[in-house]
């Protein structure tokens, strides 16, 4: 409840229910995954509601929205920095520790970041030991690009996001690394 205060948001059950399920998963699930697993507590809870809930909770800054599935938003809880790696074979979505490195913070360029997302993508673990490692074909790498919304206006040497957000939104800064 006190996460959801300090971000200035009103602690209704529902936001709270929703907060409380992120938390505890690291699946990094869709809306409509957050929604079954909230609605078994809360059978009477709307689509719509939880739809609503995540965009404050993420407008406010207490969870951040995922743009690494190209087929929907997943959602994380959790804000300390790390790597979100996407498998190409299996689409597992995994959390990987970041490494040690200067963080952007401030002003760089004259630009103010305010946050810095890495996605990875590739084979993951589980994949590699069960020997599934064929190459890449030009499908695997289509399902496993940033979406095109998400690069369009990206600059490639800088790997910032250039597009200008209007005055009252967050701005976030999604730096993309291809490995």
């Amino acid at each position: 409840m006190r996460r959801l205060r300090d971000a200035g948001i009103s602690p209704t059950m529902q936001r709270m229910a929703i907060l409380e399920y992120l938390e505890e998963t690291h699946s990094h699930p869709t809306a409509d995954e957050v929604y079954a697993a909230v609605r078994k507590s809360y059978p009477t809870i709307a689509r719509a509601t939880v739809y609503n809930a995540l965009d404050a909770l993420t407008k406010a800054g207490t969870i951040l929205r995922l743009t690494i599935d190209p087929g929907a938003s997943r959602y994380d809880a959790d804000l300390e920095p790390h790597i979100h790696f996407r498998c190409r074979v299996c689409d597992a979505l995994l959390d990987l520790p970041a490494p040690k490195r200067r963080a952007l913070a401030g002003c760089v360029n004259g630009h103010r970041v305010e946050s810095v997302r890495t996605y990875a993508y590739g084979v993951c673990a589980d994949c590699l030991n069960a020997g599934e490692t064929a190459p890449a074909t030009s499908q695997d790498q289509q399902k496993t690009a940033p979406p095109a919304s998400a690069t369009d206006s990206t600059s490639r040497s800088e790997g910032l996001n250039r597009t200008k957000p209007p005055a009252s939104s967050t701005y976030t800064s999604e730096r993309r690394e291809e490995v």
